[in-house]
């Protein structure tokens, strides 16, 4: 009896597979994926600090180009020396322009299906756009909830472009300053802006939900989650409920990984999960460097489970 209600549940998480495949990435050395895994991805994710190759195109176009066929590109307000370069405040009130447009520039000239995954877990503490600290001080206006949503929503405008008078009609009718640069912004049609939050809060406060900082749905292409497995515990049910909490939109798994153990359950978990839940679109694995916590070379089970139950959905 268990082993036919375990081929039963086998055959459920291969099923959607063919009929609702999903987009699967990697963070790291893709090649390695996949002499690992067997996966062919389709999404690299490229971290970037602010204003990284600023004023040369040709270092900014490599956050795409080096990461196809789908560049994930997450912007952090961090500069190369691990600084707050810009706050919240800052950013929506234009002080970035000149580094978003260039982002937004060169996402065109890739001319491809691309995400822009703009100041991902930001009620995580450890980023400088949260509003919160670790003991749940507050940081002051310049991060507040309030201001993040602001900020998104400029960041939005900025990565779909669009003529000069247009931006800032949107901008003004946000409250907002108009832009701080000269010149219409190319369009950018193919380009899908990822709301990206924990689950859970880091503080878990109310005031640090994730949803504190959702900034309409005018203003986000896509909702995303990052969820690790730490310590044979990973927040499933606030995973849930985010996705349930906004219905309307098409979902990702922006990090998932696990944190130093070897844990298959929870990679057939999120199998399943995606296989149940046809909204999700693209999931991304968190990473593939030898040495790593994360990396599936020192976690054979997970390993071997990753190739029966994850690359099958890529379809």
């Amino acid at each position: 009896m268990r082993r036919s209600l375990f081929l039963a549940v086998l055959v459920v998480l291969a099923l959607p597979a063919s009929a609702n495949a999903v987009l699967l990435g990697v963070v790291g050395d893709k090649s390695r994926f996949r002499s690992q895994t067997g996966q062919v991805s389709d999404i690299g994710m490229k971290f970037t600090t602010w204003n990284t190759h600023l004023g040369y195109p040709a270092g900014m176009d490599r956050f795409f180009t080096e990461n196809t066929p789908i560049p994930m590109v997450t912007l952090h307000t961090k500069n190369t020396y691990g600084k707050e370069a810009i706050t919240p405040r800052g950013i929506a009130r234009g002080y970035g322009d000149r580094y978003l447009v260039a982002i937004s520039k060169a996402a065109n000239r890739f001319g491809r299906d691309s995400y822009i995954r703009p100041l991902a877990e930001m009620n995580g503490h450890w980023n400088y756009y949260c509003a919160y600290n670790s003991n749940g001080s507050y940081r002051g206006s310049a991060h507040s909830t309030g201001n993040f949503r602001r900020a998104f929503r400029r960041i939005y405008l900025i990565m779909h472009g669009g003529t000069h008078a247009d931006i800032n009609a949107r901008l003004a009718s946000l409250g907002l300053p108009g832009l701080r640069v000269a010149g219409d912004i190319p369009e950018n049609p193919f380009v899908k802006v990822l709301w990206n939050p924990q689950g859970y809060g880091s503080p878990d406060l109310a005031k640090n939900s994730a949803n504190s900082y959702y900034p309409g749905d005018r203003y986000v292409d896509v909702v995303a989650n990052d969820l690790y497995d730490i310590r044979f515990r990973a927040a499933w049910d606030a995973n849930l409920a985010l996705f349930r909490s906004h219905p309307s939109k098409p979902y990702a798994i922006g990090e998932w990984g696990l944190w130093g153990i070897d844990d298959p359950a929870f990679v057939r978990h999120m199998a399943q999960f995606v296989s149940s839940h046809p909204r999700v679109e693209a999931i991304v694995y968190y990473k593939s460097e030898r040495g790593t916590i994360w990396d599936l070379g020192s976690k054979p089970k997970s390993l071997a489970a990753y190739k029966r139950y994850i690359v099958p959905l890529g379809g």
